[in-house]
């Protein structure tokens, strides 16, 4: 069978809404997701023959001008971030005519892990485990990296899975803080629900992140969203500032999950780092998976 050779101007080309200026991504119409600054487009890679996901941000939401080159030196800054935990950044480039950060990120065939984990009401605690396990690693590899990065906005909404092979990736660096060795940070940013009380007090290092952490192992093992039982964000402030836990937390009836958890959100001293919680006993009888060969 004779293969016809492809042309740039057929009609297959015509499905992409938008081109990367090297012309080897295409942008679909379709909307993965979309947050308050950034939406999140289905993309494809024409070079590797696979999906993408196509990332875009529109920069007159951001007025001062140093905003926006902090936010270009840190999408910069993940570029050069490897490690099989993190979601891969290929590319990113400006678009002046339209006003928009543009950045390609590879795409997780299963979703977010608060989608997934509705679609799987059971799930074992050795899942929950396996889960843990590479989301600390992927926190770990920010952490100790030179210099540090600081999530800020983890929650199960911006990990991602590959539900055939059980790979979970932390996504969504856009509010990545770059604190270098002071390690120390100071801007209030992130989800509400999932916020260490020290980031209201705008003065926290990366152990903020093994606090949301905390609450994403929460929702995936009660498949719900920490301190739904506040009407506003002040109630959740009041109820994580005074230390009390969210009602989820009751739900758990496993003592060793329970106790895991509220190491994890415990006071910022005695809170345990992403390396000491890969070494608590709870997580030391889950193997290491075999990598799927992606960085």
């Amino acid at each position: 069978m004779q293969v016809a050779d492809s042309d740039p101007s057929d009609q297959d080309t015509e499905q992409f809404i938008e081109i990367d200026p090297s012309g080897r991504f295409g942008r679909y119409s379709d909307l993965l997701g979309a947050g308050a600054v950034k939406k999140v487009y289905r993309g494809f890679d024409q070079k590797e023959g696979k999906d993408v996901a196509w990332n875009q941000v529109k920069l007159r939401n951001f007025s001062d001008p140093v905003v926006v080159k902090r936010l270009f030196s840190e999408v910069k800054l993940l570029k050069t971030l490897n490690n099989e935990n993190l979601i891969v950044l290929y590319g990113f480039w400006r678009n002046t005519e339209h006003n928009t950060l543009n950045f390609i990120t590879e795409a997780c065939a299963s979703g977010n892990l608060r989608d997934y984990r509705k679609k799987h009401k059971r799930v074992s605690l050795k899942a929950l485990k396996k889960w843990s396990k590479q989301i600390l690693k992927g926190l770990d590899y920010l952490h100790t990296h030179d210099p540090c990065v600081i999530h800020r906005d983890l929650n199960c909404s911006n990990i991602f899975i590959n539900g055939n092979i059980g790979k979970v990736k932390i996504g969504d660096l856009g509010l990545a803080a770059v604190v270098g060795k002071s390690h120390v940070a100071h801007s209030l940013l992130g989800t509400p629900e999932y916020m260490a009380p020290e980031l209201y007090e705008e003065d926290y290092n990366e152990l903020v992140d093994i606090y949301s952490f905390g609450m994403c192992l929460l929702e995936m093992a009660t498949m719900e969203i920490p301190y739904t039982e506040c009407d506003s964000i002040a109630k959740i402030y009041k109820k994580v500032t005074s230390g009390v836990m969210p009602e989820a937390f009751n739900k758990v009836n496993d003592s060793e999950l329970k106790g895991f958890i509220e190491r994890c959100i415990g006071q910022p001293r005695v809170r345990p780092s992403a390396s000491d919680l890969l070494k608590d006993p709870f997580l030391l009888e889950v193997e290491d998976e075999e990598t799927d060969g992606s960085a």
